[in-house]
This record gives structure tokens, C-alpha cells and sequence, in this order.
């Protein structure tokens, strides 16, 4: 069975504070995999939910990438993706509203798509926030409620 989360579910998720482990960085190097290159990042939340950071990025397309908040849904090994920021590499279309563009854009979980049967973060939204994938690491680790670590907090927050 497959749970569906509330709006408000899914907005407790995202403000939940999320510390992030030491060395992240490092840990969030990209893998070469066939054609692309990607990491996966796992961590707890401070309410005790379970987070994974999953980075993606075309090795050919640059513009190809998604930066990608999950949370583990209780008592499952699936991973329900609340946000993902992608790259400027192809066109979007939200069903419910009949809009389609073209341009970086922020998916975000929404409880009226579960309940028509698509991906929980089928819609998404344009943005100008940022144009390549540092910039959309820059504004997912500021957006989603991430902390660093005290000896990462030397400089800039999140500089990757």
C-alpha cells in the first residue's frame, strides 16, 4: 500500500531541521556511473525521519541534473521524494493547471497529485534562483532546512 502524504505532512518534512554529518562534502562527491554521475547521501532528521540526498548529473548535457530530497516512508524501504531541483534540459508540463515551460524548475510534492494517481512531486515550478548544479545544491541545502556541521561553518554556508 502506498502512503500518501498531507500538505501539511509534507511541509512538517521540510522544516524539520536536518544536521548534516561531518565531511558531507565529501560524501557528496559523484559516483561515474553509464552516462551520468551520482551520489546518494542518508541522514536523520532531528524529529527522527530518515533523509536521503540523492545528486544526479549528465556527464554529456551539463543543464541535465536533479538535486533531490527524499524521506524513507515508515515501516517501507520506499523513498518518497519531497523536492527536487532540476536542471534547464527538458520541458515540464503540470497536468492539473495545463501549463508547460521550459527552464530550471523546483518539483515539489504536492498532495492533490498523489490523489490523482502520479508522482508525488510531479509539480513543479520555474525558477531563476539558479543556472547550474552548484547553484541548485546552493539553493536546496538553503531551502530545506540542512545544517552544517560546526567546523563547516567556517566560511559561506553550503559553499560547494
Amino acid at each position: 500500500m502506498t502512503k500518501t502524504y498531507s500538505d501539511s505532512e509534507i511541509e512538517a518534512l521540510i522544516a524539520e531541521r536536518k544536521p548534516l554529518p561531518s565531511k558531507w562534502r565529501d560524501r557528496t562527491l559523484l559516483r561515474q556511473k553509464r552516462g551520468h554521475e551520482e551520489q546518494e547521501l542518508d541522514l536523520i532528521g532531528d524529529e527522527g525521519n530518515e533523509f536521503r540526498i540523492i545528486l544526479r548529473r549528465s556527464r554529456v548535457n551539463v543543464l541535465d541534473f536533479s538535486v533531490i530530497l527524499a524521506v524513507r516512508v515508515e515501516q517501507s524501504n520506499r523513498f518518497f521524494r519531497l523536492r527536487r531541483y532540476n536542471g534547464k534540459s527538458h520541458g515540464h508540463r503540470n497536468q492539473i493547471e495545463n501549463n508547460s515551460f521550459y527552464g530550471f524548475h523546483i518539483h515539489v510534492a504536492t498532495e492533490r497529485y498523489q490523489e490523482i494517481g502520479t508522482r508525488e512531486d510531479t509539480y513543479a515550478e520555474l525558477t531563476d534562483r539558479y543556472g547550474d548544479y552548484e547553484g541548485a545544491l546552493r539553493c536546496f541545502m538553503e531551502d530545506l532546512n540542512f545544517e552544517a556541521p560546526a567546523e563547516d561553518q567556517l566560511g559561506l554556508p553550503f559553499e560547494v
